[in-house]
């Protein structure tokens, strides 16, 4: 018997497990996965990027019922242990309905201010460094970034350089990274193995180091891995969760608790959700609103690299963005969305995104040259872009929308780097090559679970809790209304700490 059950360990999850663990409370978080081995391989590319060393051998279902397989990470800390630790908060007009290209942007039952306090806190636990005020768009706060703006290298300096004569106002990124360890990190300092890898050297701001390895310190909180959670039952009543079934090693096993947290993830949440379904709740569980897995949003985003005329020596060049382009301004009728820097690629990611190399160039002469782009706009919420579950398989049915900026988008950043002169060559004249995510690449997932105050639309309310059930909190990126066109780690890590601080104030 627990006092409280917290399932997942990412984001959401670890972060919950970190403010609640003072209380005295008796915690157990629930893994699926295990701890991420400190290995060479966490910096091989070939081992991440073309085997897949760490992402789940799981097979979903695409709208189609093709299978396919999805680039989800079981372990703890969640996908935060490869994330690129981009940590933006949403900007203020994010939380109104703003009209876009593809249809509209619904406006949120909260605004920036309810959560501005806590992406402050959010900050400073990830160790997020960052200019304030160098992005146009960007909330007002009195207080700076909790740590300086990391440098840009001498190659991206330029390209900063060049942007800024063109026009744009590129802006130091916001960065979650610690440069001062626990004791026990045993790898090299290096930022080169960074965006998409498994930080061995451990100064990565991810939700396993900045959060739950500081609730696990506390002698009432307990993580167990290996364990999935297969269904939550509801009490006779079915006002409560009144078990959580797990399997770990093989073995079924039920545990009970006075509060559920659910934070496994938008996708595995609703999948879990959904699998709950009882007489009570025939359609899953907390799901009267008929609104559970539907709404799944993950952005429009691409990943597009060019080639820079001059040899790009770059370790890390993820430190600046743009956003010129995020609200609707410079001619454009409505917003195109975000760009950012990607970590340095190398012969080996080109190689495992493109089937053949440019024209003239080899993989390893492309990587040399590569200067890496991240763009990112909004995708809308659509009821019928859902995640089901089918004889226990996650079958993820969604079609793009908002095209229309994403595009426009793409076509202004390639427009503005060829206008430089600096990303053209006598042999190849402005080439690119550039790579959509589709829905096997989830790693923006938000929506399932949304947030609002009519229980008929909506399954959870502004702190997360299920309005069907007493003792449900939901906590990871299904609460989202609308996606923004950033990042969307630091508003779930945001809104654990303020839905921690609720539940604290009313135990």
């Amino acid at each position: 018997m627990y006092d409280i059950i917290i399932i997942g360990s990412g984001a959401g999850g670890a972060t919950m497990a970190y403010k609640l663990a003072d209380t005295g409370k008796k915690i157990l978080i629930i893994e699926r996965g295990d701890y991420v081995p400190v290995e060479k391989e966490n910096w091989d590319s070939v081992e991440v990027f073309e085997k897949n060393r760490y992402t789940t051998t799981d097979l979903w279902l695409d709208r189609h019922d093709k299978p396919f397989r999805p680039g989800m990470h079981y372990n703890v800390g969640g996908n935060t242990k490869f994330y690129g630790a981009a940590l933006f908060r949403l900007r203020e007009e994010d939380f109104k309905e703003i009209k876009h290209y593809g249809g509209i942007s619904p406006s949120w039952p909260i605004q920036y201010e309810d959560l501005k306090e806590y992406y402050l806190e959010a900050e400073k636990l990830f160790h997020v460094h960052g200019k304030r005020g160098s992005d146009p768009t960007e909330p007002f706060d009195s207080e700076p970034y909790p740590n300086p703006p990391l440098p840009h290298e001498p190659r991206i300096q330029e390209i900063v350089d060049q942007l800024t004569d063109y026009g744009f106002h590129p802006f130091e990124l916001p960065v979650g990274v610690n440069f001062k360890p626990h004791n026990a990190a045993n790898a090299p300092y290096t930022l080169d193995r960074f965006d998409g890898f498994p930080d061995a050297s451990e100064r990565k701001g991810d939700a396993h180091l900045c959060s739950l390895s500081k609730a696990l310190e506390y002698p009432n909180v307990e993580l167990m891995i290996n364990t999935k959670v297969l269904r939550l039952h509801p009490n006779d009543s079915g006002t409560k969760i009144s078990e959580v079934v797990v399997e770990q090693n093989g073995d079924i096993k039920t545990l009970t608790s006075d509060l559920v947290i659910l934070s496994a993830g938008a996708i595995n949440s609703a999948a879990i959700l959904l699998e709950s379904k009882n007489e009570q709740f025939p359609y899953g569980l907390a799901n009267t609103s008929d609104q559970v897995g539907r709404n799944y949003m993950f952005h429009q985003n691409t990943a597009l690299v060019a080639l820079y005329t001059e040899p790009n020596p770059t370790k890390f060049g993820k430190t600046f963005g743009i956003n010129d382009f995020y609200h609707a301004n410079r001619g454009y009728e409505f917003p195109l969305g975000h760009i950012q820097m990607l970590g340095k690629s190398d012969e080996h990611q080109i190689k495992a995104d493109s089937p053949v190399a440019a024209p003239g160039f080899t993989f390893e002469l492309m990587a040399k040259h590569a200067v890496d782009f991240w763009l990112t706009s909004e995708d809308l919420p659509d009821p019928e872009n859902r995640v089901t579950v089918e004889n226990g398989q996650i079958k993820i049915t969604y079609s793009e929308n908002n095209q229309k900026g994403h595009e426009l988008l793409k076509a202004e950043l390639i427009k503005a780097l060829k206008a430089s002169g600096k990303f053209e060559s006598f042999l190849f004249k402005g080439f690119y090559f550039s790579k959509g995510m589709d829905v096997a690449s989830p790693a923006h997932q938000n929506g399932t679970t949304k947030m609002g105050t009519d229980p008929k639309t909506s399954v959870v309310d502004t702190y997360c809790k299920a309005h069907d059930l007493e003792n449900l909190y939901i906590v990871d990126g299904g609460f989202f209304v609308s996606s923004g066109a950033v990042n969307p780690a630091l508003t779930i890590i945001a809104m654990a700490l303020r839905v921690a601080d609720y539940l604290k104030n009313s135990f």
